[in-house]
């Protein structure tokens, strides 16, 4: 499977490889949402942060949902948003799943179970 890893932070890019890895993941960066859809093809999962520069989370959610060659992507936002408007807003914007930082890998493994990828 492959994952692509959407955030700012460097740091949590890196955690998030590490747990996607440990799971034979293979994995992509990107820093920004407009990185990502440049990055998204033949990515199984995206993992995208909310509060991004250049392009945020939920537009970049937006786009992804736009392009048809992307219908069976599953999104899941990981974000230290915890206000339920941007619980919401991820949702409608084509989101799958939200996951609150900090999170461990247990917290991880379960949502990516909830959205379907192994």
């Amino acid at each position: 499977m492959r994952a692509l890893i959407v955030d700012d932070s460097r740091y949590i890019r890196n955690y998030l490889r590490s747990l996607l890895e440990a799971r034979g993941f293979e994995c992509l960066e990107a820093e920004n949402g407009q990185l990502a859809l440049a990055a998204i093809h033949g990515c199984d999962v995206a993992l995208v942060d909310v509060n991004m520069p250049v392009m945020g989370g939920l537009e970049c959610v937006r786009a992804m949902r736009s392009n048809p060659e992307l219908s069976a992507l599953r999104i899941m936002m990981v974000t230290t948003e915890a206000d339920h408007t941007f619980i919401e807003a991820a949702l409608e914007a084509g989101a799958d799943e939200y996951l609150m930082k900090p999170f461990d890998a247990d917290a991880l493994v379960d949502k990516l179970q909830m959205i379907g990828i192994p």
